[in-house]
């Protein structure tokens, strides 16, 4: 059985301790040892959505928690790349560390930066040098795995930095109707594979008016889905006053109920 470190070890120690036995070929645990880079992958990202949400709850107890958690998943991948040979935990903390010192040299160094916006500058300059340095194109620093909103959000706003950008947010909306209006001809004329084409060309220009407004596309809808679920969750609580379900009402009737919470929600 493997030894874990003592009780008054760091606690990181312990951590890392704890998933080297969980990876130990001989004692270990099946699933653990089963998982692979790709199989952690889809977690990983669970977890950074898990964090988010306990920020956007305010509870304190759950971010705690779903920061550990997310901690875990820094260090199996790690663990799994020194088994690979190709790098550990403390080098993960000591680039990560270098990073932040080679990116911030009004703290940790002579530069003089006045504000946020300087700071924000500065940051973009320096990841873009350092991005030119390995001979990566100018998006390629936007995350393919991203969700896609959230990267076509990103690819919109490096672009707009070189300049790519529609100027004003009037001709954002005007490109949206033109591409509203597309969609409906592909709709009306029956071409569904072209429908769907043209369907991410709207996503893509809503995208690109959250940009223009700075407004996070994916924070506005969350808080449309939160304002559909408590609007739906109106129409069940009416219907199950009238003794029925959802699915035993007819859609004018429930958007009759969906009219009636809007107009609550205004009055509120």
């Amino acid at each position: 059985m493997p030894e874990l470190p003592p009780g008054d070890s760091p606690p990181i120690a312990r951590l890392l301790a704890v998933m080297a036995a969980l990876r130990d070929p001989a004692h270990g645990c099946a699933w653990d040892l089963e998982q692979t880079y790709a199989t952690i992958a889809p977690y990983t990202i669970e977890e950074a959505y898990e964090v988010a949400d306990a920020i956007e709850r305010g509870d304190m107890n759950d971010l705690k928690e779903e920061l550990g958690d997310l901690l875990l998943q820094v260090v199996f991948h790690s663990r799994m790349a020194e088994e690979d040979g190709a790098f550990a935990f403390d080098d993960v903390a000591s680039a990560i560390g270098d990073k932040m010192v080679r990116r911030h040299p009004h703290v940790f160094g002579d530069a003089i930066v006045e504000s946020a916006a300087d700071q924000t500058r500065a940051w973009e300059a320096m990841k873009t040098a350092e991005r030119a340095e390995k001979g990566a194109g100018w998006l390629d620093a936007v995350a393919v795995t991203l969700p896609a909103l959230t990267r076509a959000a990103k690819l919109a706003s490096r672009a707009a930095r070189v300049g790519f950008v529609w100027p004003t947010t009037e001709e954002v909306l005007a490109k949206l109707r033109e591409e509203v209006a597309e969609l409906e001809a592909e709709v009306a004329a029956g071409e569904l594979e072209k429908a769907r084409e043209e369907l991410g060309d709207v996503l893509f220009v809503c995208a690109n008016i959250a940009r223009a407004l700075e407004v996070d596309p994916e924070v506005a809808l969350s808080g449309a889905n939160a304002k559909f679920v408590r609007r739906f969750g109106y129409i069940e609580k009416k219907l199950a006053e009238r003794g029925r379900t959802p699915d035993q009402s007819d859609l004018a009737e429930m958007d009759a109920l969906w009219d009636e919470a809007k107009a609550a929600e205004r009055a509120a």
